[in-house]
């Protein structure tokens, strides 16, 4: 774990939590945000972004929805509880519609699919309100890609039981493994 909270004037610096099971992100995100004025620590799971946390609500938190163990979704929740004032954004390379929505509704401040930047995570933080003006595409999904939010949604329906969720898409439980591992098909 990287503590880059042990400068003169941590004290004085808003405190950012970085969570990824991915180490090499996870630092360097952490130095980026450190540059950037953060007093930053860093966890690379749930249980340990939560005790960190516990101790020290943080300010700020950037969190990977999908780790081993609990997902960043609990996460949310959880941190919520402790300090309803945090701003959190959640980084994912598997982005649903499904899973976007619940982090809302837990009360993330905004979600970003990977890769994005130090800045676009900045900018998220403080991002209040949506934009209306934002082009609605026109380009209606491929069949590939709402099987993917469909399984997401139903996963996320079964609190990401593979097991139920297969018995509720009427599919063995090793094929809904491998689907769940292939990154999700562009639009």
């Amino acid at each position: 774990m990287i503590d880059m909270s042990m400068t003169a004037d941590a004290d004085a610096l808003p405190n950012m939590l970085v969570v990824d099971d991915d180490v090499t992100f996870c630092k360097v995100l952490a130095a980026a945000m450190a540059k950037r004025g953060f007093a930053v620590r860093t966890a690379y799971n749930v249980e340990e972004a939560y005790e960190l946390a516990r101790r020290e609500p943080p300010e700020f938190v950037v969190l990977d929805l999908k780790m081993p163990g609990d997902s960043g979704l609990a996460l949310v929740q959880r941190i919520k509880q402790l300090d309803s004032h945090t701003r959190i954004v959640i980084l994912t390379g598997y982005a649903s519609v499904a899973t976007a929505v619940e982090a809302i509704k837990l009360g993330a401040t905004h979600y970003l699919t990977k890769p994005a930047d130090a800045d676009e995570i900045l900018q998220a933080f403080w991002q209040e309100d949506g934009n209306a003006e934002i082009p609605i595409g026109d380009q209606r999904p491929s069949v590939d890609r709402l099987e993917w939010e469909y399984i997401q949604q139903v996963l996320n329906d079964h609190d990401g039981n593979i097991s139920a969720t297969a018995r509720a898409l009427g599919m063995h439980r090793r094929t809904l493994q491998r689907k769940l591992q292939k990154r999700p098909v562009k639009r």
